[in-house]
């Protein structure tokens, strides 16, 4: 609906044009002339009401199959290729379960259903996950393509996940791995597992290290493809960088990978079956790769390092992710605040 307000200007009169419909922002002008400011508003709001039929009925005509398939297409490959997987395996899920849909109505009731038979088979986590993708699709849908007018994934409510996994070794369960790993039958597993504890870097970092990504003189490594799609640098200091500066002296010309495949080498080399082998022979129970960098968390932690430090560190976009450790370092400081307390205090026993 369009509103005509006269106001004065300078010593003349002007009409101040505003269009306002649900959905839409406000679009204001001013003009001289009466008749200018009507045949603006009468456009205008023609325009609009154009251009929201224009989406209604593309929602009503466009599938979710179709919306996957130019996601797939058009969006996703802008994405770090660590994350790509992952998507590609929820979207064609979704496509499955809903693809016949039109966008109109693919609600978030049908939305939600799906959602819930995602959960009888997943973990809460992996059917948020699968609700972020889509609701991003959708998003896309609506400001991009103009194929929607709605995102319904946003009025389905995400399912409550359990505090995440906060597995470290103690300093006996470390010594027991790195013997391990340093007696395997793979002279790579002992770096990777040094690398990774030294730095709380992912597996995917890890393995996918090139040669011009690390900067041994200055002790560095750059991270482009991480998983929040934000590149980050890692200090990489004492045994790590020793033992790179060993490794790089025997590199293979034909890769620039740091630890490629035998077979493939412009893949990454698979240590799956000597990391496991590793934490057999260390007698480690309920302990994966991936708790390698939640041990370089919680060491960080003891070692005085803030939340916001650690945030940085493991290239954590928000807090929230790394709020889970925070227990570690209250335990930690309680530990520092009882020896001091014991030397100003002490006991009458001692």
């Amino acid at each position: 609906m369009a509103s005509i307000t006269r106001r004065q200007r300078f010593g003349r009169v002007c009409y101040l044009v505003r269009v306002r419909l649900r959905g839409h922002p406000v679009r204001c002008a001013t003009f001289d002339r009466l008749s200018e400011a009507r045949a603006w508003a009468a456009s205008t709001e023609a325009d609009i009401r154009e251009l929201r039929h224009f989406r209604v009925s593309e929602a009503a005509r466009r599938t979710v199959a179709e919306l996957v398939e130019r996601y797939l297409l058009e969006v996703l490959p802008e994405k770090a290729v660590s994350t790509q997987a992952d998507q590609v395996r929820q979207l064609r899920w979704w496509a499955g379960e809903l693809g016949r849909y039109t966008l109109a109505g693919c609600t978030s009731a049908v939305i939600s259903e799906a959602a819930h038979q995602r959960l009888a088979e997943s973990s809460p986590a992996t059917a948020n996950r699968y609700l972020a993708v889509l609701s991003h699709a959708f998003s896309v849908a609506c400001r991009q393509w103009h194929w929607a007018t709605d995102n319904p994934v946003l009025r389905v409510a995400k399912f409550r996940e359990p505090r995440g996994r906060t597995r470290f070794l103690s300093d006996d369960e470390r010594g027991r791995l790195l013997a391990a790993c340093k007696a395997s039958a793979h002279p790579w597993l002992y770096p990777v597992v040094v690398l990774a504890l030294s730095t709380g870097m992912r597996s995917a970092e890890v393995m996918g290290l090139t040669w011009r990504r690390v900067d041994l003189e200055r002790g560095r490594v750059t991270l482009e493809d991480t998983k929040n799609g934000e590149a980050r640098a890692v200090p990489i200091s004492g045994l790590a960088l020793d033992l790179l500066r060993q490794h790089k002296a025997s590199r293979r010309t034909d890769t620039d990978l740091l630890w490629p495949g035998r077979r493939h080498p412009p893949r990454p080399i698979v240590l799956r079956k000597h990391w496991l082998a590793a934490v057999a022979a260390a007698d480690l129970r309920d302990f994966r790769f991936h708790d390698l960098r939640h041990s370089a968390c919680a060491y960080l932690l003891m070692s005085g390092a803030t939340i916001p430090e650690l945030a940085e560190v493991l290239g954590h976009k928000t807090l929230d992710m790394v709020r889970r450790y925070s227990h570690m370092s209250e335990q930690h400081a309680a530990g520092v605040l009882a020896r001091m307390t014991d030397y100003i205090f002490p006991s009458s026993e001692d």
